[in-house]
């Protein structure tokens, strides 16, 4: 006789969070997760931390906040340790940062690398994220938690040829971990973001030829970088507490102090005298020199002009000059560093090509070929830049609750609403570090990513001590925060410009601006004052004994 007995298929691997992203966001929500006792696992496409510091290799890479302000301040310990070499971090002297904070926090052993989460799925009856991975393995979580920046999915432009090209070709924000030798290679850039013109000095210097596609001129203020002294960075360590304070008050995550006065009500010598000493001083201050120069236009043509009259007073050939200079508003696009980038102009082996003037008809086996020339090419960068904001997050297959796709909800990035740029109504328990209509991109990321971190893990805590199975945003609270996001975006001139921001440069994707310009200091005391009235603008959900859901 044998005897049968009903197996129960193996239960799913099981965790509290599952965190998207293994860069800045992602390590820090790691340890704040663990440090709550919280069960947690990281999935990075990468072979090692790093975020967008891992991928983004290119020539030139470096960041443009200054690397005493580009640090995570949750730990003053973690602060004093580590000391960085000059003005701007290069990628890989941040790379190596990121590392070291996984070795001190002994991060790695709740990662799992070379793994890309496909699809996240909130299953109605168990209550839970039904999470699968590109290899096919498919895990249960209470909290499903996107790390995965704003910066994450690169934009490579659909042209015609591209597969016929016999040379090599590489995106700046996928670049390979070997050193790409540029000597004797004709060499083709299209695009001139802050990625080409971080890598375009640097190319021209190794390359028999380059030839930059320009499709829109861009304003770039030099970068002034050096290497640190050691007074000045013992300086920014005494002051870590008083630093951070400032960081986290202030309205861009950098403790400048800004301007109060108008560029209008100071006279035309003393204004060149202000920008003049900004030019000098290098970095992204010039924004910070008057109070209006983000919401007046006449304001902002005053600093516009100062920096048209810097290029032409760099490039000697005249017509080369005048392709090189930008006609939208100053800081509506973002603010470029740059480290010689207009002398690279001056060389005899760099042309630059108009493609708003002269487009580009085909990639061809031997180059690019444009409506007047061809330009014979042995390497291609696409400097291309990425579909920021919302890219990274509709990459993945996201379903709430009912089955309602993220992509459906957004429509395809036409209607973007958020709660604070933290949640979603209609997703429980998803949550989205540095989502869209957050500070996000327009701030010092690590502070707002600090910020974000930390309430998503009080928020969590404050579910499990209420005994709440999850939180929700209400559609309501929604719709208002994404009024008042665009409310403070169209007071001013940055939704004027067509950007990355936007997703201008993303062919067919619709334009909006998910970006909230409020300040990370007023963000911040929102987000703590919604939290410390319970949550407001979300429901929670409680399992009694019977099983019935309840709202509350």
């Amino acid at each position: 006789m044998t005897t049968q007995y009903n197996a129960k298929p193996n239960p799913l691997p099981a965790f509290d969070a599952v965190i998207v992203g293994a860069g800045f966001s992602g390590l820090y929500m790691l340890h704040r997760l663990r440090e709550a006792g919280l069960s947690a696992c990281v999935y990075e496409a990468g072979e090692g931390v790093g975020g967008v510091w891992y991928w983004n290799r290119y020539p030139g890479a470096r960041c443009d906040s200054e690397s005493i302000y580009y640090n995570y301040t949750f730990s003053e310990e973690l602060y004093q340790d580590w000391t960085w070499s000059s003005r701007y971090p290069g990628q890989p002297e941040i790379l190596r940062y990121l590392n070291f904070v996984a070795d001190k926090f002994d991060l790695r052993r709740d990662i799992q690398f070379r793994t890309r989460v496909t699809s996240a799925h909130y299953d109605d009856d168990e209550r839970k994220w039904r999470i699968q991975t590109n290899d096919g393995v498919t895990v249960m979580a209470t909290y499903f938690i996107s790390a995965v920046g704003c910066l994450s999915a690169t934009n490579v432009p659909k042209m015609k040829g591209l597969e016929t090209f016999e040379g090599q070709w590489f995106h700046t924000g996928n670049w390979p971990h070997e050193k790409v030798d540029f000597h004797g290679k004709r060499v083709g850039v299209i695009g001139t973001g802050s990625s080409g013109i971080q890598s375009i000095p640097v190319i021209a210097e190794e390359a028999l030829h380059l030839t930059v596609f320009q499709r829109t001129a861009q304003y770039s203020s030099p970068a002034q970088n050096h290497e640190l002294e050691e007074a000045y960075v013992q300086n920014a360590k005494n002051r870590f507490h008083e630093m951070k304070q400032s960081m986290r008050e202030s309205t861009a995550g950098f403790p400048y102090k800004r301007s109060r006065v108008s560029a209008l009500e100071v006279s035309e010598e003393e204004r060149q005298q202000v920008y003049e000493s900004a030019w000098a001083q290098g970095g992204l201050i010039l924004t910070s020199t008057f109070n209006d120069l983000l919401v007046n236009e006449e304001a902002n043509e005053t600093l516009s002009a100062f920096i048209r009259s810097k290029i032409r007073a760099v490039v000697h050939d005249e017509k080369t000059a005048e392709m090189l200079i930008p006609n939208y508003f100053f800081a509506t696009k973002r603010p470029i560093l740059d480290t010689r980038y207009f002398e690279t102009y001056n060389r005899e082996n760099v042309t630059l090509v108009n493609v708003k003037a002269d487009p580009i008809v085909e990639i061809t086996p031997k180059g690019i070929r444009t409506e007047k020339g061809e330009y014979e090419l042995d390497i291609l960068v696409f400097a291309t830049g990425y579909d920021a904001m919302t890219g990274p997050l509709m990459k993945m297959d996201i379903v709430g609750k009912n089955g309602e796709k993220l992509k459906d909800k957004w429509a395809e990035g036409a209607n973007v609403k958020t709660y604070l740029g933290i949640a979603n109504a209609g997703f429980p328990n998803m949550f989205m570090i540095t989502g869209p209509e957050s500070p996000s991109v327009l701030s010092n990321m690590p502070v707002s990513i600090e910020q974000h971190v930390e309430w998503i893990a009080d928020c969590i805590q404050y579910i499990r001590e209420q005994g709440y199975e999850s939180i929700e945003a209400v559609k309501d609270a929604e719709e208002a925060w994404s009024k008042h996001c665009w409310e403070v975006a169209s007071a001013t001139l940055f939704t004027k410009a067509e950007s990355w921001y936007t997703g201008a440069n993303i062919k067919d994707k619709p334009v909006g601006f998910p970006i909230y310009l409020g300040g990370v200091g007023n963000y911040r005391q929102i987000c703590t004052g919604i939290a410390e009235r319970g949550y407001e603008g979300f429901t929670f959900q409680r399992v009694p004994e019977s099983g019935q859901v309840n709202s509350l």
